[in-house]
């Protein structure tokens, strides 16, 4: 695996390269068998971005204590979208980490 910098088209493709069913499927399957591994990297990262600390913990206060209905679930709604897209983001540089990772070990032990 390169460490070039890719450009926006290529970046663009290789998104787009992921709606063939067959090739995520074998991302999927991939996750799945490593996502026990996976899981305690995501909320090491996590923790350790401070994502998950005080800030976090007065959102969800807030969020669950307002006095009127509508806003509450508003507040939680904005929440869990913001929580979603914060794993989502640090889960895909951990994929793209394990990527270059593997892609790295495979041409080591292809070497030996």
């Amino acid at each position: 695996m390169s460490d070039r910098e890719y450009t926006d088209a290529e970046i663009d493709a290789a998104v787009t390269a992921l709606t063939d069913a067959e090739r995520l499927r074998d991302a999927q399957d991939l996750v799945t068998r490593a996502a026990p591994s996976l899981q305690r990297v995501l909320n090491q990262a996590l923790a350790e971005g401070g994502w998950f600390g005080e800030l976090h913990e007065k959102a969800v206060r807030e969020a669950a204590g307002g006095a009127e209905t509508a806003a509450r679930e508003r507040a939680v709604r904005t929440l869990v979208a913001d929580e979603t897209r914060l794993g989502m983001l640090v889960g895909v540089a951990v994929g793209f980490e394990l990527a270059r990772t593997l892609a790295s070990d495979a041409s080591t032990t292809e070497g030996d």
